[in-house]
């Protein structure tokens, strides 16, 4: 296939999109879990017979996770100030994406997931909103909120919830760009605390991929981040007149650089061994020649969405022995959806109240070991998205590992983990394809698209 296919092909999912979307006109709905052969268990159900449990709940409050589906829920939230690469497109334009969050969620992770899309862009409101939702919710994903604001989102959630909040473009991402990179090292006979890594874009994704590859074994010094101002260093003044807005971006000028370098991505990307972009959808963002200069056996995550910062065709041409984006039709898809749905299985399989970097890290070993263990190659580094076993294995890694740190409010052994995460999702998964079978769920419109070749 030449280039020119590639390319019109690379477009067919958008031109799909807006086949399917309105044929279905959302893509989640909710359907009852509780046997119902009479009129009469509606006496059971709900009124007079539902009275018991609200007492039973009054008097204890985390009854709760026995009596309804709380343990099974969580909260897609967001503001539609950062869509994909769309940017600020305002929460109606938001709820797609947060409609096909709640899809793979329960497809993937047998997860029970709402979209909440907010009228607000205020910190402080946003805040005082997901604080309402805590009664109702097993845990929050919050989900394409603008820098800097997300990481004060964030950090002030966990610290005064008491169920799991985490933001998917942050912590999401990281585990699975973590999980990927461990699988490209082994490939390339490299080790996380001895490469050199060039990072594309300085906003959520890669502020919280540093954080956890440094959790992981990464060395600090060894890195390069580029942000749209150019490469940072403790000189950077446009930042340290803004330290206290930007307090993660200011600490990774101190911590990293330790050559000091000055300049662009062309600059970033001599001699890394790996480049990590999380920026703005190309392609062009990254240019070949800027490959060519990259080490030997070169690592290139190119995972702007739609469109990477460079078509993976170009940067192997160019040298790079593996490359990864974020699509799912091309090889290597290294997207936060291996991710959220397996930790956020396990995570509510212990009624956790945190979800911790520790617990992402298991995550991320938990994918790629998983991948290794039915092979690996250059072009398959990862579990793709039809993998069940893999979200089994993340949720089983990220429960042990919740009830190791001490954030697990029940206990449950590996067997018993094993059994109910693959329950959860076999049953979501066979659910979806009984109705389409019994017609239920219509079948979609023919699409003229098909999946590159792996």
């Amino acid at each position: 296939m030449n280039k020119e296919e590639l390319l019109a092909r690379a477009c067919k999912p958008a031109q799909d999109a807006m086949i399917v979307h309105p044929f279905y006109r959302g893509k989640i709905q909710v359907v009852p879990k509780c046997a119902i052969n009479s009129p009469d268990d509606f006496a059971i159900y709900y009124t007079p017979g539902v009275a018991e449990p609200c007492k039973a709940i009054k008097a204890n409050k985390d009854k709760v996770y026995e009596l309804t589906n709380k343990w099974n829920t969580v909260a897609v939230v967001s503001d539609g100030t950062r869509i994909l690469g769309l940017g600020d497109i305002g929460p109606e334009a938001s709820l797609p994406v947060m409609e096909g969050k709640a899809l793979l969620f329960k497809y993937l992770g047998g997860v029970d997931a709402f979209p909440i899309c907010l009228d607000t862009k205020d910190p402080e409101e946003i805040i005082t909103a997901v604080k309402w939702l805590q009664p109702s919710f097993g845990g929050i994903n919050l989900e394409d909120i603008a820098s800097p604001k997300c990481f004060y989102i964030l950090k002030k959630l966990r610290a005064e919830m008491d169920i799991p909040v985490w933001h998917d473009d942050q912590q999401g991402t990281a585990a699975v760009i973590l999980a990927g990179l461990i699988n490209s090292l082994k490939l390339t006979g490299k080790k996380l605390d001895k490469v050199s890594i060039a990072m594309i874009g300085a906003g959520a994704a890669n502020i919280a991929i540093s954080k956890l590859l440094f959790t992981a074994g990464a060395k600090p010094e060894s890195y390069l981040i580029v942000d749209s101002e150019g490469i940072l260093y403790p000189k950077r003044e446009d930042l340290k007149t803004k330290r206290d807005k930007y307090i993660d971006k200011w600490k990774l000028c101190q911590i990293t650089n330790i050559e000091r370098r000055i300049g662009g991505i062309a600059e970033a990307l001599r001699g890394a061994d790996v480049c990590i972009a999380l920026s703005k959808p190309g392609p062009g963002i990254i240019r070949p020649e800027w490959i060519k200069d990259m080490a030997k056996d070169a690592i290139v995550f190119s995972c702007a969405n739609p469109i990477p910062e460079i078509w993976p065709w170009e940067a192997k041409e160019a040298g790079a022995k593996i490359v990864a984006t974020g699509r799912s039709d091309f090889p290597n898809q290294v997207n936060n959806s291996l991710g959220f749905p397996g930790i956020f299985r396990g995570t509510l399989d212990v009624h956790a109240r945190a979800i911790t970097d520790d617990m992402c890290v298991a995550a991320a070993y938990s994918l790629a070991d998983t991948a290794e263990s039915r092979g690996i190659t250059e072009d398959n580094i990862i579990p793709t998205m039809w993998e069940t076993e893999a979200y089994i294995n993340e949720a089983i890694a990220v429960a042990m590992k919740a009830q190791e740190q001490g954030v697990a409010r029940i206990s449950r052994s590996q067997e018993e983990l094993h059994k109910s995460a693959e329950a959860m999702i076999k049953s979501a998964q066979r659910m979806a394809t009984l109705l389409v079978k019994e017609g239920l769920i219509a079948s979609a419109p023919q699409q003229t698209y098909k999946p590159i070749a792996r």
